[in-house]
């Protein structure tokens, strides 16, 4: 069996170096073979083995304390056709409710329920009801506010769609936030399409409703699936990122489901987990070297 193991660090604090490399190498045996993807910071190693079980513990442990992502795979379709992309807390920094609840200086009371609802402690559909009622007459245009002083990019993320769009994929993203922030963020990273959720507004003021149905788990596994029929394309050409429980549907259900900085029951679930990398590691992931970044 032909696999290859990629290490990955966070680009500004460079943890992949020879020693690991040699170290790594020396364990999975004399075929082994290393390929840096990015000096210091990401490296390929392919290997042969019938026995695959194991392997990445066993990497995860040579690399120790280092900040390294491990991830470990068939050589054969590693890189995907499709991305599907959670966006609060994925592809950007924050949650975009919590954001607007610090509006009527309710950020505490809302990101608690926001925390339960993505690990999965509570029904995301009802603890959205919730969050939203609370923002019952917050103005419209506090809306662009949050949007220009708060909404911040996650690293990598323009560079990971931009390259994978170069290369022939398409790439959706797709919340259970709100339509506001995510046609801002699909336009700002480049984004094919974007679905969420849609706030309902009168008189300049949000009414405290969210239309129905709510986009949440379900919905993000079918707009997963309806991608694939729709572009020609099979499971394992698709790749799906998120944190939370309400991703846990597209991740399961795609050929490479990652784990991004995620909550404990994701990360267990998932494929693969980014831990320490920016987004740019699911550009590793799938064999792509620093040089083949598109950085427009």
């Amino acid at each position: 069996m032909s696999l290859v193991a990629t290490f990955v660090s966070k680009p500004t604090a460079p943890a992949v170096d020879e020693d690991l490399l040699h170290r790594a190498v020396e364990v999975l045996g004399a075929n082994a073979k290393a390929t840096v993807l990015a000096p210091g910071i990401a490296a390929d190693i392919r290997f042969e083995t019938s026995d695959a079980s194991g392997i990445e513990p066993l990497l995860r442990g040579v690399a120790g304390p280092a900040p390294v992502d491990v991830f470990v795979q068939p050589e054969d379709g590693r890189r995907k056709r499709l991305l599907i992309a959670d966006m609060d807390s994925t592809m950007i920094r924050q949650e975009c409710i919590d954001e607007l609840a610090a509006e009527l200086g309710l950020k505490d009371r809302i990101s608690a329920i926001t925390e339960r609802a993505m690990r999965g402690e509570i029904e995301f559909e009802p603890a959205l009801r919730e969050r939203v009622g609370l923002l019952a007459g917050l103005p419209v245009s506090s809306i662009e506010a949050v949007l220009s002083n708060r909404i911040q990019l996650m690293p990598g993320g323009r560079t990971l769609v931009q390259t994978m769009k170069a290369n022939g994929a398409y790439c959706a993203l797709v919340s259970g936030g709100f339509t506001h922030f995510t046609s801002a963020v699909a336009a700002m990273v480049g984004f094919d399409e974007n679905q969420a959720n849609t706030l309902l507004e009168e008189d300049g003021k949000l009414t405290g409703k969210v239309s129905e149905p709510i986009l949440g788990r379900d919905a993000k596994r079918v707009r997963l699936e309806d991608l694939v029929r729709e572009k020609g394309l099979t499971l394992k050409e698709t790749l799906a990122v998120g944190d939370g429980a309400n991703d846990l549907a597209m991740i399961e259900r795609a050929g490479a489901g990652v784990a991004y900085r995620a909550k404990p029951a994701v990360a267990e679930a998932a494929d693969f987990r980014v831990d320490h990398g920016d987004l740019t590691a699911l550009l590793y992931l799938q064999g792509y070297a620093e040089s083949d970044f598109v950085l427009s």
